[in-house]
């Protein structure tokens, strides 16, 4: 399972429902959208607490999604119109292998014109109007992507 969930480049705990862990498909377009559909429902706090904001367009009219599949990727919070994605990451992410995969995911997500904000999961906790702020100066600096999925 692990080299599965770290295809994906998610944390393990994203896998662990009241169950216990649940099987990761193969890689690939239509697996991913339905693993997208999956993660919402085994968020972290973070995310939970950083979405309560950015969901219904309720910050600045932005429509952001939650995990949305790119490429070979899921990211945490896509505002497609803007082609801003944001990641949250927890202590596992400094392991070096995690943060390799993660400078992959990246470059990735750079090549397909994505701007890319991370966040510490503490940011969150400690600084939530920072990371807010740090969201909308970069979402308003960005042009709008004529291929969005959304309004906003």
């Amino acid at each position: 399972m692990r080299e599965s969930c770290m295809e994906f480049n998610l944390p393990l705990q994203a896998w662990r429902g009241k169950k216990g862990e649940v099987d990761l498909p193969e890689p690939g377009r239509n697996n991913l959208t339905t693993l997208s559909k999956f993660l919402p429902k085994s968020q972290t706090p973070w995310e939970s607490k950083l979405w309560s904001y950015l969901r219904g367009k309720r910050f600045y009219d932005f429509k952001f999604k939650r995990q949305v599949p790119i490429g070979k990727y899921i990211v945490d919070f896509c505002c497609d119109k803007k082609k801003l994605a944001i990641e949250l990451d927890g202590g596992h992410h400094s392991d070096q292998h995690v943060s390799a995969l993660d400078k992959e995911k990246e470059a990735y997500l750079l090549k397909e014109r994505y701007t890319v904000l991370r966040f510490w999961n503490n940011e969150v906790d400690d600084n939530l109007e920072g990371v807010l702020e740090k969201i909308y100066q970069v979402a308003t600096s960005l042009p709008t992507s004529p291929h969005a999925w959304g309004e906003g």
